[in-house]
């Protein structure tokens, strides 16, 4: 039986993520405060997207190799846009979505291990493949976040990397044999068929750093990265260059940064400010398009349930015996039994009221 992003209903973002503007909420009868999720109705009934968005409702991603300097830049921009910053997702993003306290074991969370990869990326388990197709899956997971804090409260977004620069990755991996070709396919067929729901980010910023000074870096960070070898950097920065910025200029605008430019946060705000963001799929929207696309991003299990598809493959593939020895595990913990708001265990009141 194939490993499930699904676990148990995902959290909205509007309840996850910490922002400025108000969220409303309803109650039923006795119970807890409840969000009243945007749907049918709403929109029926005169609720639109397109009044609430301004000059930096975008979406913006900044994409480069390990240690490219990103994430600082993008937490600047934010600042300086008025943007909302993501940071890039780890193996844990669902835990850290779904409020939980501590981080979950991995055998609910891909089963994999990052720190594993950098130390033995052939490991004989598949723990490789594993890990990419997860980190697939929690990008895409913060994607539909992203896109759904943009259409509900008209700010925007700046991601570190996204589901669709994650490819780089991949084809390191099996440039390097740290996959089988089998993964590659099975990999393109996930996305094919999950990543066209989405629409594209409107900008991509790229951090060009060359893999020898970003392998420099890394060996002089201390940590588990410091074993990263040349030739896997090498070849994320080969995909960068010759796959993914090519195709993503024809839909998104480009902007390309060194690393001593990208320092210079103003600089580049300045640059997107004069961006006249005229080309892309983001033009032909209007608010039925919209609609669709927030009921969408809105539902989780929806989302997390377009990367899965049948098929055996022994990377991703655990027996039925060991799935129902994790599943009724994770049922065990505290209150995972039922629904949130339905656990006794954990304090949850009035549920007969419910």
């Amino acid at each position: 039986m194939a490993l499930r992003a699904i676990r148990l209903v995902f959290p909205s973002v509007a309840t996850a993520v910490k922002t400025t503007n108000v969220v409303w909420k309803a109650s039923i009868h006795m119970t807890a405060a409840r969000k009243l999720e945007y749907g049918w109705w709403a929109y029926a009934l005169g609720e639109r997207t397109t009044p609430r968005l301004k000059q930096y409702s975008k979406i913006i991603s900044v994409d480069g190799n390990l240690a490219s300097g990103k994430g600082a830049l993008a937490q600047k921009l934010a600042d300086r846009l008025g943007m909302l910053y993501m940071a890039e997702p780890d193996t844990f993003y669902l835990d850290k979505m779904s409020g939980e306290k501590e981080p979950l074991l991995v055998d609910y969370n891909g089963m994999c291990s990052l720190e594993k990869f950098y130390v033995d990326p052939k490991a004989a388990d598949g723990n490789s493949y594993r890990l990419q197709l997860w980190m697939y899956i929690m990008r895409l997971m913060q994607y539909s976040d992203a896109l759904e804090h943009l259409l509900t409260t008209g700010q925007g977004v700046i991601l570190e990397r996204s589901p669709f620069s994650d490819m780089v990755f991949l084809d390191a991996m099996f440039e390097q044999g740290y996959i089988r070709k089998e993964c590659v396919q099975h990999y393109n067929e996930i996305k094919n068929i999950s990543i066209c729901e989405f629409l594209p980010p409107h900008l991509v910023v790229y951090v060009d750093v060359p893999a020898e000074e970003v392998h420099k870096k890394l060996k002089q960070s201390g940590k588990h990265l410091q074993n990263v070898p040349l030739a896997y950097l090498k070849s994320i920065e080969d995909s960068y260059k010759k796959t993914f910025l090519p195709q993503i200029s024809e839909k998104s605008e480009l902007l390309v940064y060194d690393a001593t430019q990208a320092q210079d946060f103003e600089r580049v705000a300045e640059d997107i400010e004069y961006l006249k963001f005229d080309k892309g799929p983001w033009l032909e929207q209007d608010d039925v398009t919209y609609h669709h696309m927030r009921m969408l991003v809105e539902d989780k299990e929806k989302v997390a349930s377009l990367t899965h598809i049948p098929k055996f493959l022994p990377e991703i593939t655990i027996g039925a015996h060991d799935y129902d020895e994790k599943y009724y595990a994770f049922k065990s913990l505290p209150g995972k039994k039922y629904a949130r708001g339905y656990n006794a265990d954990i304090g949850d009141k009035s549920i007969w009221l419910k």
